[in-house]
């Protein structure tokens, strides 16, 4: 097998296509949690303790600026990622056991049940 016919097989299985595309709608889901995160929350948080903005937090050291403010931004649009990505977790999980709940087809009897009916059918026939 020729190497490019190997990777088409590989590069066209489901499960990459499936990664792929979780990819790119993870990447436009960050972007929608950043904009949320930096125009609406810390904004929010700025004026409850007192009207500071986060991004012009830092600390000089010599020449270098060491700008903790932005990694507290960072670490609060992550934990709103977690949250929300938790959510919709549960949300699915929640539809997967309505799923799994739903009743089987009865199964038919087991071997040791056929033996049983056998054996008592017979006890019957007997009595008869």
């Amino acid at each position: 097998m020729s190497f490019f016919k190997e990777f088409k097989e590989f590069a066209t299985k489901g499960n990459v296509i499936d990664l792929a595309v979780g990819v790119v709608i993870g990447a436009a889901f960050g972007k929608i949690v950043n904009a949320l995160v930096e125009n609406i929350i810390m904004p929010l948080v700025g004026i409850l303790i007192g009207g500071f903005d986060f991004k012009g937090w830092m600390i000089k050291v010599g020449s270098a600026e060491v700008k903790y403010g932005i990694f507290i931004q960072v670490f609060i649009e992550f934990i709103v990622i977690a949250f929300a990505i938790f959510l919709v977790i549960k949300t699915i999980n929640r539809f997967k056991k309505k799923e799994e709940a739903a009743p089987a087809a009865p199964a038919g009897p087991t071997t040791e049940e056929k033996l049983l009916m056998e054996i008592r059918d017979a006890i019957k026939q007997k009595n008869v």
